[in-house]
């Protein structure tokens, strides 16, 4: 009875680390290594040592030279850019296909579960329709999402804005014993 209490706890805080790392994804911090991440038509924002925030669609990257069409052609050296934000945008599959999980399969197990062994046989075509609603919501909720503004480049010595943090500490009180787990990014 306890161990899976403590493989839940573990599989939690294995799962918020996983989070951690990914969002703490390190910028590149050296203008050569810029094409790595971005090419020619991305959608940037560019903050130049003045602290003047451009934005604008990649004409041309080079090792030590950034061009963007922004409302006209203007060209950054790579001392004169201290950061490189990018919008990355998720894919609709993905809400799609929670909400497919949601309602169809959900409704279906509601179903099964509440209904007698011969009226069974409605659960199949109810999960179907259920599931394709809760696609079509999945879909509809993903798409309003607009993306993630992800730091691409930051000159060195430039500050961060951005940190993320995992806390855990024991929660010991006379009713329960445990773990109280808290993220923040």
């Amino acid at each position: 009875m306890r161990s899976w209490k403590v493989a839940v706890v573990l599989a939690v805080v294995s799962l918020l680390l996983a989070f951690a790392l990914a969002a703490a994804q390190e910028p590149v911090r050296d203008f050569t290594q810029l094409n790595t991440r971005l090419k020619p038509g991305d959608k940037v924002w560019v903050t130049d040592a003045q602290g003047r925030e451009i934005k604008g669609r990649i004409v041309a990257l080079g090792t030590d030279v950034l061009t963007l069409d922004a409302g006209g052609s203007k060209t950054f050296s790579a001392g004169d850019v201290r950061l490189v934000m990018e919008r990355r945008h998720d894919s609709l599959a993905s809400g799609a296909l929670i909400g497919l999980g949601v309602g169809g399969l959900g409704t279906g197990l509601a179903c099964l579960a509440s209904m007698e062994e011969p009226d069974r046989g409605w659960c199949l075509p109810i999960a179907v329709v259920y599931g394709g609603i809760g696609a079509a919501i999945g879909l509809g909720i993903d798409a309003m999402i607009p993306g993630k503004n992800l730091v691409a480049y930051r000159a060195p010595g430039a500050p961060s804005t951005a940190s993320a943090r995992l806390s855990i500490a024991p929660l010991i009180t006379p009713r329960a014993k445990g773990l109280a787990v808290a993220f923040s990014f």
